[in-house]
């Protein structure tokens, strides 16, 4: 707004004392002061409030003048209400340097003038940025000129003082700005600065964010969903859907989008904001949704050749002619690899209890976010991963190749690929569990679940089907636990783990409850402890003293509960046949 606007306005009680070739100056903000020296907080634009408490002598006026000249402030107001009416001094020093000054009648509060200045501010600064926006969409629906959405996220910082983030279904940052925000966003307080001046959010707050973006999805709630983090910091959340347009509007196309929506946060309450303000934001959502499709339009071809590479593999082909096609398709399915890699094989699954949608292009979308590192950033770092879909399956092709020349992302040998794996081991299933699971377990609260399996790494395209059954298996094991999001890897197949997903369940049940339910009852009736004594007795392969060790009891009171359990349960166990049975019913509980 310009200066001249705060005359227009005769309930703001402003009397222009000098500086009236000035008023076209351009007023960027509002601050009250009686510092003596404000041109620490003072970062150019500002019209300057004060009750003159600072002045003590007239040479006083000169030097605060000076200040707020070299601070590049747009006017000065002073207040009547301290001396009666403003010095002589004060106003021949902003005549002598060409500032502005205003005096404010008593009766006027300096709350009501910064009220009508950040009104004023805000709306242009928002009409400007819309028209910001506009353009940048255009030349983003035309070809990636337009820079990405960290220009938006960018503007949105600069113009409006709103930090914002652009985060996956699983938490992991999209997009982040690459400058700072200002502090007057009201919200966000605890985020960090990371390189570059960008804020940040931690892991466990990004995490949270994306599980409560994805519980108000599955609900049917219109965003902005509002939640206020553990340390009081209030963030906005802002659905990024296709540009395509479509709304879910009933429950089967809510399992079949919401689970793979990115998501806008704002660093800022928006429950109290205007209508102009929310209509920026959701046209910000449209334009970062059309790198969204970009991206997902990229994808296709990886999906496609993927798909007749898993197609060979179920079918029996030969290992050679598997690794024909892989030679045809690699540059696509494997960009920049100049070796042939190892392979390993993941293998999703999303179920939903009762009439669900259908689970394989949810698997798929899942899959491909879920194997890309949490700290990676950007849509980038899937280019290296080819997922297909067969039913309510998604299987994946992963590529496992040293890459020298890729930096860190954080130092510790995770490459710019971003994958949840390191090339010696492999991909690790609780690793892809610990990054998904909190928010995924959200998102699929109450009638779904979803279930991964891991494969061993591979050498080469022989080994592809069996790495196939490999993974299937895992995935079953994965399927026996309890919880909606569960993994299982190739390690645990070599154990009695293997067995039990294929025990019917009224069979596991039933011999669970024959062996432990007295040991629960009697648990819940006299606090005994039981089934922990139980537990920690057979990881300490039946040793009383480091069992009694790691329990804190005598040796003699170990052995008593141990009387009691072979008492309530008939069996013995000092019996190898015994302990075993004790330790499947309590893998199975």
């Amino acid at each position: 707004m310009r200066l001249r606007a705060l005359l227009e306005t005769d309930a703001l009680g402003l009397r222009l004392l000098g500086g009236e070739d000035e008023l076209d100056r351009t007023v960027r903000g509002v601050m009250t002061t009686d510092l003596r020296d404000p041109s620490r907080y003072l970062s150019g634009g500002e019209l300057v409030l004060t009750g003159l408490a600072w002045r003590r002598e007239p040479e006083d006026s000169e030097r605060f003048v000076r200040i707020l000249v070299a601070a590049q402030v747009a006017g000065l107001a002073a207040g009547e209400a301290e001396l009666g009416s403003v010095p002589e001094d004060l106003v021949l020093a902003c005549a002598r340097h060409r500032l502005p000054l205003f005096s404010v009648v008593e009766d006027v509060s300096f709350a009501s003038i910064t009220e009508y200045v950040v009104r004023r501010v805000s709306g242009e600064r928002a009409g400007d940025l819309a028209a910001v926006v506009d353009r940048h969409r255009r030349l983003m629906s035309s070809g990636p000129a337009g820079g990405g959405p960290e220009v938006v996220l960018d503007l949105l910082g600069s113009d409006l003082d709103l930090p914002a983030w652009v985060l996956s279904p699983t938490g992991r940052r999209i997009a982040v700005p690459s400058i700072a925000a200002g502090a007057g966003s009201g919200g966000a307080g605890s985020a960090g600065v990371g390189s570059g001046g960008a804020p940040e959010l931690p892991a466990a707050v990004r995490a949270r964010l994306a599980g409560e973006h994805l519980a108000a999805q599955r609900s049917g709630r219109r965003g902005p969903h509002r939640v206020t983090a553990a340390d009081g910091a209030t963030y906005s959340l802002f659905p990024i859907r296709g540009s395509s347009g479509r709304t879910p509007s009933d429950a089967g196309d809510v399992r079949e989008t919401v689970l793979s929506d990115w998501l806008l946060v704002v660093g800022a309450d928006a429950g109290d904001w205007p209508e102009e303000r929310l209509d920026l934001l959701h046209g910000v959502t449209q334009l970062i949704a059309v790198e969204r499709d970009r991206r997902d339009a990229a994808r296709t071809v990886r999906r496609r050749l993927a798909q007749e590479v898993l197609e060979l593999v179920q079918s029996g082909a030969p290992p050679a002619e598997v690794a024909a096609r892989l030679r045809v398709a690699a540059p696509v399915l494997l960009p920049g690899l100049s070796t042939a890699p190892h392979w390993q094989v993941v293998v999703a699954r999303v179920e939903w209890e009762g009439d669900g949608a259908p689970g394989g292009p949810v698997a798929q979308s899942l899959l491909e976010e879920v194997l890309v590192g949490p700290e990676a950033t950007g849509p980038e770092p899937s280019d290296r991963i080819a997922v297909a879909h067969t039913g309510d399956e998604a299987v994946a092709l992963v590529p496992l190749d040293p890459l020298p020349e890729a930096p860190a992302a954080d130092g510790e040998g995770e490459g710019e690929g971003g994958g949840a794996y390191d090339f010696e081991a492999g991909l690790q299933a609780d690793t892809l569990l610990a990054a998904v699971r909190e928010p995924l377990s959200r998102g699929l609260d109450g009638d779904g679940r979803l279930t991964l399996g891991v494969s061993a790494v591979v050498h080469s395209a022989d080994g592809l089907r069996g790495a196939l059954e490999e993974a299937r298996h895992a995935r079953r094991v994965a399927a026996a636990r309890p919880g909606r999001v569960c993994a299982a890897g190739h390690q645990e197949l070599a154990s009695h783990v293997l067995l039990l997903p294929f025990v019917p369940d009224d069979v596991r049940r039933a011999f669970t409850a024959r062996l432990l339910d007295p040991l629960y009852d009697y648990d819940r009736r006299h606090r005994a402890e039981l089934i922990p004594t139980l537990e920690a007795f057979l990881d300490c392969d039946g040793s009383w003293t480091r069992c009694a060790t790691r329990l804190h009891l005598h040796v003699n009171t170990l052995r008593y509960r141990v009387g009691r359990i072979e008492q309530l349960t008939g069996r013995d166990l000092a019996r190898l046949e015994d302990k075993l049975d004790f330790f499947l019913a309590l893998r199975m509980s």
